[in-house]
């Protein structure tokens, strides 16, 4: 699956959600003009969360997992409607097996040796993690020797004012946690932090 079929490439991490919040949370990214939703697996009921926002994604957006460790995570995010996989790791039958159901596969990587075991594994995107530990400098020198249209996503502690910086060092789009989202949060608070986001990234399509 191709990572630019989704735009913005914001990919909205929605950790602990739960199944009452998750109608609230998708109208409100949907609507905002997110196209990518993710639900980790390591909190409680994620795959029902992935089920209900499955059934109410626009026809452009995709929804899927996150924290996918085990062949069997994937078979379970696709048979909920999930067709976006995200692991912070590179495990390359986890990968090999969400690329044989066409989902968009975006593992974890942190060196080189991991981005292109991760390609040849079959992955469509790169999710550089823990982008805090990595840093710009990191992104920059891994973006210089991977090909040049290899989609880069920063994840954790990415804001909208630090989002520049990364965009800077070569990041082609991101992963946002709980910047974005925390659990139990209302619906102005999601509106809000939303809508932030998405202005970022518009701020610099047009050279903001």
């Amino acid at each position: 699956m191709n990572p630019v079929l989704f735009d913005p490439p914001l990919v909205a991490i929605l950790r602990g959600l739960t199944p009452d919040e998750a109608p609230m949370a998708g109208d409100v990214l949907f609507g905002a003009g997110f196209r990518m939703i993710e639900v980790p697996l390591n909190r409680p009921r994620a795959l029902e969360c992935i089920a209900i926002l499955a059934k109410m994604k626009p026809a452009d957006a995709i929804v899927g997992g996150g924290t996918m460790l085990t062949v069997a995570d994937v078979d379970a995010v696709h048979a909920a409607g999930g067709r976006l996989m995200v692991a912070p790791n590179c495990d390359k039958a986890v990968i090999a097996r969400a690329a044989s159901l066409n989902m968009l596969v975006a593992p974890g990587v942190a060196t080189p040796t991991e981005a292109f075991a991760a390609l040849a594994a079959g992955a469509g995107a790169l999710k550089l993690f823990p982008a805090e530990t990595v840093g710009t400098g990191g992104l920059s020198a891994l973006k210089s020797v991977l090909p040049p249209d290899i989609p880069l996503w920063p994840v954790g502690g990415i804001t909208p004012e630090n989002m520049p910086a990364w965009l800077r060092a070569g990041a082609t789009g991101f992963g946002l946690g709980s910047q974005l989202y925390r659990p139990g949060q209302g619906r102005e608070a999601l509106e809000l932090s939303a809508a932030e986001f998405v202005a970022a990234w518009q701020e610099r399509l047009a050279g903001g």
